[in-house]
C-alpha cells in the first residue's frame, strides 16, 4: 500500500482522537494506566497476528519510567525484539532537521527568517520562483513555503545515502508551488530536503555529521544512525510494508535500507525507543542542546487557518489538541515502518512508539495521545 494512502486515512483516523480514550478503572493510578496501555498493545499485536513487533517507552520528566517490547524483529528468525531493537523513524526525522535549524540559529550562523536562497540558490530553478515567491527557512520547516509535497520525478526516491545531496539538486527544478509561500500550509518533503542540503551550506559540513555531532552525541543517542552499521544489523527490525489484511511485501523495505534518493533530512533516521525517548526529553527542555525559549517557539503554531484548530504545525512538531490536553511531536511511516513520539510539556508526560509494519490495530496517534490524556487526568484530579 502506498504510503501517501497512510496519510489520508491516517487523517481520517485521528479525526476521531478528541472521543477516543482508554477505558477508565475504578480508582485509576499510574501503574493501572501503564499496565492498560502494555495489555491494549500486547493485545493489538496478537489481533495483527503477523509477526511483527511492537516497541514502546514512557517517559516522565526526564526519566523513562517504562519501556516493553512485543513480539519479534524478524518473522524468519523468530528473534525476539527488545530495547536494543531499531527501527526506522521516517518523518520524525524532520524534528531533528528543524532543532538542527534552531540550533544553528542560537549559535548565530543564520535567521530563519531569511531567504534560503542565499545558501541555496538553485532553489531559484522552483517552477515559478520569483523574487514575490523568495522562501525562507522557517517557512521550510513549518511547511509554509507553498512546495508540492514530492518532485515530479520517479528516480527521486532511489540511490545512496552518500548522493542524496546530489538527488535533492536535480529535484528542484521538477519541484513547484502549489501556493504562495507563507499563506497556507502544505506538507512537503522535497521541501525538508531542501531545508537539510541549506543548512550543510550554512555549517560548511554534510547534514548527516551535523545531527550526529549537534544531537545524537550530545544526547547519547548511541543506538540512532543514517546507515545501521553492519555489527548492529542484527538488532535491525526487518520491515513490513502492509499489515494483517493483504499480503505483506518485505521486498521494498530491504531495499530502501540501501538509500532512498534525496529523502535524507526528511526521513532518513533510524533509532531505538531509548534513543528516541533521549530526544522527546530534549525537547522538553531536559538536556542542554537548545534554550528553552526557541524550544517553545518550535512547539507553537505558525499558521493558524482556524482559531479551533486541534492539529497544526509548529517547526518540525505536530500539534494535537483537545480541551483536555496539548501535545507536541511527530508520526513517522515509512515501508515497512511506523513510528511515533509524543509529549505534554505541562504535566511532563511523554511515549515512543515504534513498530516493523504500518497497518495494525495500534494506530500510533490514537494509542500515544490516549495514553497522554489519561496521565495528566492523573494529576489533575
Amino acid at each position: 500500500m502506498k504510503t501517501m494512502s497512510y496519510f489520508v486515512i491516517l487523517a481520517v483516523l485521528t479525526a476521531c482522537a478528541k472521543t477516543v480514550d482508554y477505558p477508565s478503572t475504578k480508582e485509576p493510578s499510574l501503574d493501572s494506566v501503564i499496565q492498560d496501555f502494555q495489555d491494549q498493545l500486547q493485545a493489538d499485536l496478537e489481533d495483527d497476528n503477523i509477526l511483527g513487533s511492537v516497541s514502546a517507552a514512557i517517559i516522565k520528566g526526564e526519566n523513562i519510567i517504562w519501556s516493553k517490547a512485543f513480539g519479534v524483529l524478524d518473522r524468519s528468525s523468530g528473534m525476539k525484539a527488545d530495547s536494543s531493537t531499531i527501527y526506522r523513524v521516517g518523518s520524525i526525522t524532520k524534528s531533528f532537521t528543524a532543532m538542527l535549524m534552531m540550533q544553528l540559529e542560537a549559535e548565530g550562523l543564520l535567521d530563519i527568517d531569511e531567504p534560503v536562497e542565499q545558501y541555496l540558490p538553485e532553489v531559484k530553478a522552483i517552477k515559478g520562483y520569483s523574487d514575490s515567491t523568495k522562501i525562507s527557512f522557517r517557512q521550510l520547516a513549518a511547511h509554509t513555503a507553498g512546495l508540492e509535497r514530492e518532485p515530479k520525478w520517479e528516480d527521486a526516491y532511489t540511490g545512496p545515502i552518500h548522493d542524496w545531496e546530489k538527488k535533492v539538486l536535480a529535484c528542484i527544478p521538477k519541484t513547484a508551488f502549489q501556493s504562495k509561500p507563507g499563506e497556507k500550509y502544505s506538507y512537503s518533503n522535497i521541501g525538508y530536503g531542501m531545508l537539510g542540503l541549506a543548512l550543510s551550506r550554512v555549517a560548511g559540513k554534510s547534514y548527516t555529521d551535523l545531527i550526529k555531532e549537534w544531537i545524537f552525541e550530545p544526547l547519547g543517542m548511541n543506538n540512532s544512525y543514517f546507515v545501521v552499521p553492519s555489527d548492529k544489523l542484527d538488532n535491525l527490525a526487518r520491515g513490513m510494508e502492509g499489515g494483517p489484511f493483504g499480503e505483506l511485501n518485505l521486498d521494498t523495505p530491504e531495499e530502501e535500507h540501501k538509500g532512498r534518493g534525496y529523502k535524507v533530512p526528511n526521513g532518513a533516521i533510524y533509532s531505538t525507543p531509548h534513543d528516541l525517548a533521549r530526544f522527546l526529553m530534549a525537547s522538553m527542555g531536559y538536556y542542554d542542546i537548545l534554550e528553552d525559549a526557541k524550544l517553545q517557539s518550535m512547539q507553537e503554531p505558525v499558521l493558524v487557518e482556524d482559531e479551533s484548530w486541534w492539529q497544526n504545525y509548529g517547526l518540525g512538531y505536530r500539534l494535537l489538541r483537545d480541551t483536555i490536553i496539548s501535545t507536541a511531536g511527530h508520526t513517522g511511516a515509512v515501508s515497512g515502518y511506523t513510528a511515533n513520539f509524543m509529549f505534554e510539556r505541562e504535566h511532563e508526560y511523554g511515549v515512543v512508539i515504534m513498530r516493523n509494519y504500518n497497518w495494525g490495530m495500534t494506530n500510533v496517534d490514537l494509542r500515544a495521545f490516549a495514553l497522554l490524556r489519561r496521565l495528566k487526568r492523573l494529576d489533575i484530579e
